[in-house]
């Protein structure tokens, strides 16, 4: 079963900076963890300082790895003690249809 997540939050304009590179870490740990159950990609809004996360794990297995990365870890961290103007509000969304295969099977 999919667990699809999608993560607003708006940071404080001097945090931005710092967040966007929080944010590629994570990006760069995943694709090298190269997890095929894992898609997820980051936003910004046109305001430049709100988030918005929008992550598809096929299974829990792939959110528990994502949970797991130390450059996640760090991330919330660094977002929660310096970072937010504007609390992460998560949404816990289910698959109507797509136009592609999400996870596509062998």
């Amino acid at each position: 079963m999919f667990k699809i997540v999608r993560v607003i939050y708006t940071a404080k304009p001097e945090y931005v900076s710092h967040n966007k590179e929080n944010i590629e870490r994570v990006m760069k740990d995943l694709r090298a963890a190269n997890h095929s159950g894992i898609k997820y990609a980051t936003y910004i809004q046109e305001d430049g300082k709100t988030f918005m996360h929008f992550t598809h794990f096929e299974n829990e297995e792939a959110s528990k790895l994502l949970n797991s990365l130390p450059s996640f870890k760090q991330f919330q961290d660094e977002l929660k003690a310096n970072g937010i103007e504007v609390p992460p509000k998560a949404d816990h969304l289910s698959l109507v249809d797509s136009s592609y295969d999400i996870f596509n099977k062998s």
